[in-house]
């Protein structure tokens, strides 16, 4: 069972948040906020595997709790969750210690699939974000030298790590990357680890940039 803290100011919006992600009977609610203050203390009380959060909320906005969750509670899991995909906000939430970034007008799938994810390690952009993401570093000259670029650094991975660096992109966790490829998880740890030395990136997040920019990822 994933245990996961919901923050957002809309009660409303969270009974329907909680709704969807309760349905498959694998996540619960553990705690509930309506501001960023509020979840940064819930998350130390209830030690959630994953803090769900708005991003626009009274006293403490959900940019500013999510860093503050990273430093205090680094067992807890940070994912975004907004109706805003400013590139801005994406920055500096990803820059601050989440490592999923989730829109409220997403699939509800995706929110679950979002929320497993980083539960299990792995990042997880919503792929309207992830593409703007890219979009968002620079004009189309900029965006397609990173492409070719990316596209560059892929080649020099083996087949089987470029397999691993998708399905990272795609917000798969080891265990699910696993059970996809038939392989056990100590090997695929392995893959991951050898796939983020060799693209010079510090984390699952920076890698799944990468995927997207190389095509890899479907957006």
């Amino acid at each position: 069972m994933i245990r996961v803290l919901l923050a957002d100011d809309e009660a409303m919006v969270r009974a329907g948040v909680r709704a969807i992600l309760t349905s498959g009977g694998e996540i619960d609610v553990v705690a509930e906020a309506g501001d960023g203050r509020a979840a940064v203390e819930l998350v130390r009380a209830h030690r959630p595997d994953v803090a769900l959060l708005d991003i626009r909320m009274p006293r403490l906005d959900g940019l500013a709790a999510a860093e503050e969750i990273a430093r205090t509670a680094p067992g807890t899991a940070v994912a975004m969750l907004t109706t805003f995909s400013e590139q801005a906000y994406v920055a500096r939430a990803l820059g601050g210690g989440a490592t999923g970034f989730l829109l409220k007008s997403g699939d509800p799938y995706e929110l679950i699939a979002g929320v497993r994810a980083v539960a299990g390690g792995a990042a997880f952009l919503s792929p309207k974000v992830a593409r703007y993401v890219i979009d968002g570093l620079g004009g189309a000259e900029g965006r397609l030298g990173r492409e070719a670029a990316a596209r560059a650094r892929v080649a020099e991975l083996s087949p089987r790590e470029r397999e691993v660096l998708g399905l990272v992109g795609a917000g798969l966790s080891n265990p699910e990357i696993a059970a996809r490829l038939h392989l056990v998880e100590g090997t695929v740890k392995a893959y991951v680890s050898a796939v983020l030395d060799r693209l010079g990136v510090r984390n699952r997040v920076q890698a799944a940039i990468v995927a997207y920019e190389a095509g890899l990822v479907g957006s």
